[in-house]
């Protein structure tokens, strides 16, 4: 391209000026003749299935932008059944992706071939004012060094417990809010109670400190509000080439600029604290962990590297959960559903409980409501769909080929809703098949990532989901608003209810409350 550019502009500054126009109509009809069919900059790739709706330069920008968000995911699954697991599309500046939804796909990038694919420096720039330089954005010698510090902070027993213990006193508070809206009647937004909870759960272990939001349920809390408007920011981001314009001409722009500062500000002030303070408890948070590491170097951590570490953790741990429970709750409840499902768990929770709470030991024995809950990552993963860049040329299983610079992009969505991975029963939600049955591979059941870059957290997040399941099921019974509405997903990197998950609670008749 930039060798057509520099031919382009030594003719129209030394040749003749009426031949400038058609200098430049034969060099755009050339451009139009050569990407008719897929977008400046990519590789053909006839060979390749694609959705109709290309266009010359532009590719599938144009079909991908009338995508409405909340049809995303679906207008991907429809793919899958009309094209088949593996197609592709091509975006200007992004480049050409290739969709590839088997497990054996799946595994072979993310494990097998690992070395041949990285987030790239699109995702990088897209998610920079969300992750900063922190483990889900970057990749090679930096991504090791984290990957170490984080894996041998998880495998402390002492924090495993620690978390334990603050996700039962945060779940206190969830209980106590339920508890009034019962006897109150009053319809609570299920969903974001989860997200307050979540996110006080983890300002507790990361910092030390929960961030307030469930002291004052209905108030909202300034760094829950910018941390959800920047995360939506920055996935609009990966599906917009031209988002660097588009925010420098608008208000998004300035607001991505402040609420990456209000964010970048709260954990800086809690980091200067704790340098000034000392730590003083007795059973250490993430924060005072990654202070008590040292890099490669042997040196400590950074401030800026103390905030990306600990935003990270915040980031993964507040969100994904958070859905996953409200997918969950949704799916036990709504319409249709199949009450046996319900009533085997709540019994499974009374007799692990037994009227106490729960703790580090307890959830070990929740084995029907942690296949409840995979069951809902299967349905509705926390991060829908993901993305690598190929660094080096490869060939996927199938044997189709991918280059350097093209994408692999593959859907936890689609294919839990897919037959040809799970079978004729893949859209009915079945807690059953998790039971007594071979565990799935990690490219089969992707909603934890796969390979090295498996999720650390798998099982702080299961805890933390199985901890508030036992205890709002020992409690109350919960009833949809709209138990025949599938709720809508927002435009998110995770899987959000764009419209929450209205609900109301009903104390439990044989439950005697202390």
């Amino acid at each position: 391209m930039s060798a057509i550019s520099h031919f382009l502009t030594t003719l129209v500054q030394n040749g003749p000026k009426a031949n400038n126009a058609k200098i430049v109509a034969a060099v755009v009809a050339l451009l139009l003749f050569k990407y008719r069919s897929h977008a400046i900059g990519t590789r053909p790739r006839r060979e390749l299935k694609q959705p109709r709706g290309a266009v010359p330069l532009l590719g599938h920008m144009p079909l991908m932008l009338s995508i409405p968000g909340t049809k995303l995911y679906d207008f991907f699954v429809k793919q899958n059944e009309e094209l088949g697991p593996v197609w592709s599309i091509s975006l200007p500046i992004i480049g050409r992706m290739i969709q590839g939804d088997t497990p054996e796909m799946v595994e072979h990038v993310l494990k097998t071939n690992f070395w041949a694919y990285e987030k790239g420096p699109i995702f990088y720039s897209a998610m920079g004012d969300l992750f900063g330089n922190g483990i889900f954005n970057v990749d090679g010698h930096e991504w090791k060094m984290q990957r170490r510090l984080a894996s041998h902070i998880m495998n402390v027993k002492a924090f495993r417990e620690y978390t334990s213990d603050v996700f039962v006193k945060e779940g206190e508070k969830v209980i106590e809010y339920l508890g009034k809206a019962a006897d109150a009647g009053t319809v609570v937004d299920f969903h974001l109670l989860m997200l307050q909870f979540t996110l006080d759960s983890f300002g507790s272990i990361s910092f030390g400190e929960s961030f307030g939001c469930l002291d004052n349920i209905d108030k909202p809390v300034d760094f829950a509000v910018s941390f959800d408007d920047l995360t939506g920011v920055c996935s609009d981001r990966l599906v917009d080439p031209t988002w660097k314009i588009r925010e420098m001409f608008s208000s998004v722009g300035k607001k991505a600029s402040y609420d990456k500062e209000l964010i970048g500000k709260h954990a800086f002030k809690l980091i200067e604290k704790r340098r000034r303070e000392g730590f003083h408890g007795t059973k250490k948070d993430l924060l005072q962990l990654f202070m008590d590491t040292k890099d490669d170097n042997g040196q400590p951590l950074s401030d800026d590297m103390l905030k990306d570490a600990i935003l990270n953790f915040t980031i993964a741990g507040r969100d994904t959960t958070a859905q996953a429970l409200s997918w969950m709750f949704y799916s036990l409840n709504r319409e249709g559903a199949d009450q046996i499902v319900l009533d085997t768990l709540v019994q499974e929770v009374d007799d692990v409980l037994q009227g106490g709470q729960p703790t580090y030991e307890t959830y070990k024995q929740q084995k029907f409501a942690e296949a409840c809950l995979y069951e809902s990552l299967r349905l509705f993963p926390s991060v829908p769909r993901n993305l690598k860049q190929c660094v080096q040329d490869d060939i996927l299983p199938d044997g189709t080929h991918i280059y350097k610079g093209e994408w692999f992009t593959w859907s936890s969505y689609v294919m839990g809703r897919s037959e040809l991975v799970w079978g004729a029963d893949a859209k009915e939600y079945k807690p059953s098949r998790w039971i007594g049955t071979e565990k799935p591979s990690q490219g089969k059941f992707s909603s934890f990532h796969a390979g090295p870059r498996v999720c650390i957290g798998q099982q702080f997040a299961t805890i933390e989901a199985l901890t508030m399941i036992a205890m709002i099921l020992s409690k109350f019974r919960i009833e949809l608003v709209e138990p025949n509405k599938l709720p809508a997903y927002g435009v998110s990197v995770t899987l959000p209810m764009l419209d929450g998950l209205p609900i109301r609670v009903h104390r439990r008749n044989d439950v005697k409350e202390e």
